[in-house]
């Protein structure tokens, strides 16, 4: 659910998937002593280091066919924190597959392959993310007390790999609080709970819950196609096919907006008539509501449709209409032009170095790319709750599954919801160069978890918030 897709190792690397469980044992267990076992703890044992020139001997004489350099392979080591064997699957003299830990707790499938005559070096290397496996308990669920000293400790283990900033309540009381690693790292600035990250796609949610004002208010309809609002639409048939519920959900085929197109007009983009103008020309990627794809440019769409509604820019009706009423003084979507107190720097974290992510828009918009702080996200999620910003029945509508993404995992208007959970978790991630937040609301607001982070990759906000929602006690 992010914001601008990062191409990251995991997409670089997933070729395949086998099915299929380890025999789980205690004790990590012993590669074989075949070639394939001994060139997959060469890989390991290199890919652990998160070293660029230890990835780089280990591509020359064990992988030179690999289609990723150096600093690739160190960047993955930075996303997962590296690796750690779980079980092997199958295996022979020249194939291997297993289940791997990552460091900060997810599992991955690893396959490899190595040639059949000496010097055995790699024909193939495939890593991919996968479900906890069955025979794995999960995490005990802790007291609020026993919940912050994990959550100390695991921000510990995650050391310099998180910048950024926690927040966990209950019913309102703080459960726990944090800040980790530098907001500017020239100036030697500090991270605090008043830091304004930059969040992604997390202000689709705002997006949503504006939408949804405007039905209560009896101006929109979602059922009704684009062009009921937005009249002098280029693409005809796709205003007339597309509803603003295709655009909330993700299922109405309208793209991305992260093309070569905007890549070379990237500071241009100003308003979002700006991204309409640039992108109208193009025809549906698919057949309103044949499937769940992720699309930006939807929300941009409805953005617009919030404008020409309203009377108001998209700024300023969610400024007047959720960001004051919710009491969120840090929130907004100012240009990165302007200089905001206390908003962060975006970094890049490479093998060696931080550098600052050059790619932002010029402004956010209503797909994502604003900024926000843990506080005011937690003060959001009260204020969606008690009523200040929708009633209860149009916050259910908002927060309703609609579509499947992934198993467990629905989408609604704006908002994944965490079908799986008990009670249901809803909430929004958002991840580009530079930047990943997670928000998450159990149950009818009975906790409220927040994650915001800048630095991307590693995407550690959402392995955080993951963390204390599989820990987090539901009374």
């Amino acid at each position: 659910m992010g914001h601008r897709g990062i191409a990251g190792a995991w997409a670089a690397l997933v070729l395949a998937v086998v099915a299929g469980s380890p025999a789980l044992a205690q004790t990590p267990p012993a590669l074989p002593d075949t070639p394939v076992g001994r060139e997959t703890r060469a890989y390991l044992d290199a890919f652990n280091t998160g070293d660029a020139a230890k990835a780089d001997t280990f591509i020359k004489q064990h992988f030179p066919t690999s289609p990723r350099d150096a600093e690739a392979f160190a960047a993955f080591q930075n996303q997962v924190g590296g690796f750690s064997l779980v079980g092997i699957e199958a295996a022979t003299d020249t194939k291997l597959t297993a289940l791997l830990r990552e460091r900060y707790g997810d599992y991955a499938r690893l396959e490899i392959e190595v040639e059949a005559t000496t010097p055995y070096q790699i024909k193939t290397l495939r890593v991919r993310p996968e479900p906890k496996p069955p025979g794995i308990a999960p995490p005990p669920r802790l007291d609020d007390a026993a919940l912050a000293q994990a959550i100390t400790a695991q921000l510990a283990l995650l050391g310099d790999d998180f910048s950024g900033a926690v927040l966990v309540t209950r019913k309102g009381k703080v459960v726990f609080s944090a800040a980790q690693g530098l907001a500017d790292r020239e100036r030697k600035l500090p991270n605090s709970l008043q830091t304004r990250f930059r969040v992604g796609s997390m202000d689709k949610m705002f997006t949503a819950t504006a939408a949804l004002q405007l039905v209560q208010a009896g101006k929109l309809d979602l059922r009704a196609p684009l062009a009921t609002y937005l009249k002098d639409y280029p693409n005809a048939e796709f205003a007339r096919k597309v509803t603003l519920h295709h655009l909330l959900t993700h299922t109405g085929g309208a793209g991305d907006i992260f093309e070569p197109e905007y890549d070379a007009k990237r500071l241009q983009l100003r308003t979002l008539q700006d991204y309409v103008d640039l992108f109208a020309q193009r025809p549906l990627e698919f057949e309103p509501g044949a499937k769940w794809e992720y699309a930006n440019y939807g929300f941009i769409l409805l953005g617009r449709v919030i404008e020409v509604v309203s009377g108001q820019t998209y700024y300023d009706y969610v400024q007047d209409h959720i960001f004051a009423p919710a009491g969120m003084t840090g929130t907004g979507f100012e240009p990165e032009s302007v200089a905001v107190p206390d908003r962060a720097v975006a970094y890049l974290k490479g093998s060696s170095a931080y550098k600052p992510a050059d790619d932002l828009p010029w402004r956010g918009t209503s797909a994502g790319g604003g900024y926000s702080t843990v506080e005011d996200f937690n003060r959001f999620a009260t204020a969606l709750y008690d009523g200040r910003l929708l009633d209860a029945e149009h916050r259910r509508q908002l927060t309703e599954g609609r579509v499947e993404m992934q198993p467990g995992v629905k989408y609604g208007y704006g908002f994944g919801v965490y079908v799986d959970a008990k009670p249901v978790m809803v909430g929004h991630n958002g991840g580009a160069p530079g930047m990943n937040g997670d928000l998450r609301i159990v149950g009818d607001d009975e906790a409220v978890i927040v994650a915001l982070s800048n630095v991307s990759p590693p995407n550690q906000a959402g392995q955080v918030a993951k963390f204390i929602s599989n820990r987090l006690s539901v009374k």
